[in-house]
């Protein structure tokens, strides 16, 4: 099994987008796939859901979802309404089955864990007690269920990231030619060699995923070319601008279900290529 988290700290740059797109590849490729959305946006949840895991001022979060497994986690026993009593009663039966919280999506081969809006809520508790190993040994009980892990992270260093990195195997860095993303990147790659050092020692950096990249224009060149003079590990597959991504975000499909021989879609493909090597 395989985990591998998309996480950078700075929003817009298309973390969602490209952990979903690209377990949809890996679940097309024949992988058994999970993504699991620790994005308290749930916008990767709602990509490969649509209307069910979307949420509003009338309509809850989908559950059971990832935030129910950090409160079976600190052993809150209080639910709200009828709906939470019978979520409840389900839950204390499979306290110790992570499959509890995983829902089908309609791609065949890719699985979810849904994400919540109130997720943060949760984040002095787990913290206070010191729960930052459980989703990485939950993670390791589907071992036996799941090939390949696709982790979506907040746009910020915090429990919910920290916790993903621990997990995983690898990391991708998505980034998108903007000079203050450029500045932010040290930061972000000592956060995660730091987190490397003191929690995870398998941990790797697998790669800068430069997405919106426009191979005609001079300052993206110039940046992923300083990038690169500076030793910084720029993976060769560059994710060109398109308006076939919104497309497929409206339509709930990922690119490989919707346009499989798009522009967009092969340059995915190529960079799936290069992280699975055949």
């Amino acid at each position: 099994m395989r985990t591998r988290v998309v996480f950078n700290q700075k929003g817009g740059v298309g973390k969602s987008s490209i952990a979903v797109n690209l377990a949809a590849i890996s679940a097309a490729q024949g992988f058994n796939t999970l993504l699991i959305d620790l994005d308290p946006q749930a916008n990767a949840s709602q990509y490969v859901l649509g209307d069910d895991a979307t949420y509003n001022a009338d309509k809850p979060a989908l559950e059971p979802n990832i935030q129910n497994f950090f409160d079976e986690v600190l052993g809150n026993t209080q639910q709200k309404g009828l709906i939470g009593n019978a979520l409840g009663s389900l839950l204390k039966s499979r306290t110790q089955d992570f499959n509890a919280y995983i829902h089908q999506t309609p791609f065949a081969k890719l699985d979810v864990l849904p994400a919540s809006p109130s997720l943060g809520s949760l984040t002095h508790a787990l913290e206070a007690k010191h729960k930052i190993y459980k989703l990485r040994d939950a993670i390791q009980s589907l071992s036996g269920k799941y090939q390949r892990i696709y982790i979506d992270t907040p746009p910020a260093f915090n429990f919910f990231t920290l916790s993903a990195l621990i997990a995983a195997d690898r990391v991708l860095i998505p980034f998108d030619c903007d000079v203050f993303s450029k500045r932010a990147l040290h930061s972000l790659i000592e956060n995660i060699m730091e987190t490397r050092a003191d929690h995870n020692e398998r941990l790797e950096i697998e790669g800068i995923v430069v997405n919106q990249f426009q191979a005609q224009a001079k300052l993206p060149r110039e940046v992923v070319e300083t990038l690169k003079n500076e030793g910084l590990p720029v993976l060769n597959s560059m994710l060109p601008p398109s308006v076939m991504m919104k497309e497929s975000h409206h339509k709930n499909m990922p690119l490989i279900y919707l346009v499989k021989e798009h522009k967009l879609t092969q340059a995915y493909q190529t960079l799936f290529n290069e992280i699975e090597p055949q």
